[in-house]
């Protein structure tokens, strides 16, 4: 369907945008999440079947477990997978033993980091970071650079870091908004400043503190960058990351750009990874929450029967996602909606039964009820509702 005023009537700011997931690194960094063997494998499998370009596995120099998980996600996967490291000699051989592709070299880059957690000087976060990045690089693997909490780092300083290791031979540069302060123009922005410092790709990590992470990083596409790091859920450190479901879908429906992401596993690629992290989407979480594709009202549920576009975006159906429209009963529901579930069920009211079904429905929803499949059984039973199978023609006059 074509919708050709509003804001969907304009020419597409970029057309393709990659999707690196970080929910087995940054994901697992939630309070009070962490995920097994067997959870890291599982999940990286649905994200590898689901066509992410890349998939950051862990952090191998953390244990000795993280480490196995990282290498074995690696010899399993058909895309690229990443593990990341400090700029200590430690955590970049460590990538390297574990056999990935990409190796993710952090270091802060902001006074307030440099000073009260890396206890360095800018001069040594410099000298660290170049030597970091030879090392990835001169074994043959892809080499991403981060200057942590670049949207607080001092301008001057964070060009000077990005020509540094661009310079030796980095592949990516990721722009990180590590503490989510970034908005949208600002951020884009700052991509724009950076590509004019390095010959580098741009890669974009924005967080959820302010709710703008996923926002941020579709700025950062329409800026120049190729690649948004992502989690699906958006979960991660503090308010989390951006949600995959959100830049994937936004990027494909609202810009009409490639992802290269097979949308319909979205769903159940949720619900999996809820499972596994013990951290529930919102009801109303855009996309994969319960609410994303339901209706209650009245005036939206009639317009929904009669072409979903009407109060959905059109641009995004439920299919799409993997996910089903649900038609949800209770204190706003109109007669359109009740007679469409009543049908479902296999009854055949008439409009008088719709009527008062639909009064019903209203009442007991107003009094706190929830208007399940059983609780509309016994409303239509009330009011003699038939079934198809029972009602019996007239014979002839």
């Amino acid at each position: 369907m074509e919708f050709s005023q509003g804001t969907l009537r304009t020419d597409p700011e970029f057309a393709t945008a990659r999707i690196f997931d970080t929910t087995l690194r940054d994901g697992e960094q939630s309070p009070r999440t962490s995920f097994s063997y067997d959870d890291k494998r599982e999940i990286a499998a649905a994200l590898d079947s689901a066509g992410v370009d890349v998939i950051e596995a862990g952090f191998p120099v953390n244990s000795d477990a993280e480490f196995t998980a990282v290498r074995d996600v690696a010899s399993a996967a058909d895309t690229t997978v990443c593990g990341l490291a400090r700029v200590v000699e430690e955590d970049v051989e460590a990538a390297l033993d574990a056999g990935v592709d990409l190796v993710h070299v952090f270091a802060s880059t902001s006074d307030v980091q440099i000073e009260d957690s890396m206890h360095a000087s800018r001069e040594a976060v410099i000298e660290r970071s170049v030597e970091s990045v030879e090392r990835a690089a001169e074994s043959g693997v892809d080499v991403m650079f981060s200057p942590m909490d670049a949207t607080r780092t001092d301008p001057d300083y964070l060009a000077e870091v990005v020509e540094a290791v661009s310079d030796v031979g980095v592949d990516w540069i990721n722009v990180p908004d590590t503490c989510g302060v970034a908005t949208p123009g600002r951020f884009a922005e700052l991509i724009r400043t950076v590509k004019e410092h390095t010959d580098a790709r741009i890669d974009v990590h924005t967080h959820d503190d302010f709710g703008l992470a996923s926002a941020n990083a579709l700025a950062g596409f329409e800026a120049g960058a190729e690649q948004a790091q992502v989690s699906v859920g958006g979960i991660g450190e503090r308010a989390g990351n951006a949600a995959l479901e959100q830049v994937v879908m936004a990027a494909e429906s609202v810009y009409g750009a490639d992802t290269g992401i097979d949308t319909t596993a979205i769903t159940g690629l949720a619900r999996t990874v809820e499972e596994r992290s013990g951290v529930d989407q919102p009801a109303n979480a855009p996309i994969v929450g319960e609410n994303a594709f339901a209706h209650e009202s009245g005036i939206h549920a009639a317009g929904v029967i009669e072409n979903a576009a009407t109060f959905e975006p059109g641009v995004m159906t439920p299919e799409m996602v993997g996910a089903e429209r649900e038609l949800v009963l209770g204190k706003h529901t109109g007669t359109h909606s009740v007679r469409e579930r009543l049908r479902e069920a296999g009854y055949d009211p008439t409009d008088e039964q719709v009527r008062a079904v639909t009064r019903e429905v209203k009442d007991r929803g107003a009094d706190g009820d929830e208007i399940t499949a059983e609780t509309l059984e016994a409303v239509a039973a009330a009011h003699d509702v038939d079934r198809e199978r029972e009602r019996v023609p007239e014979g002839p006059a």
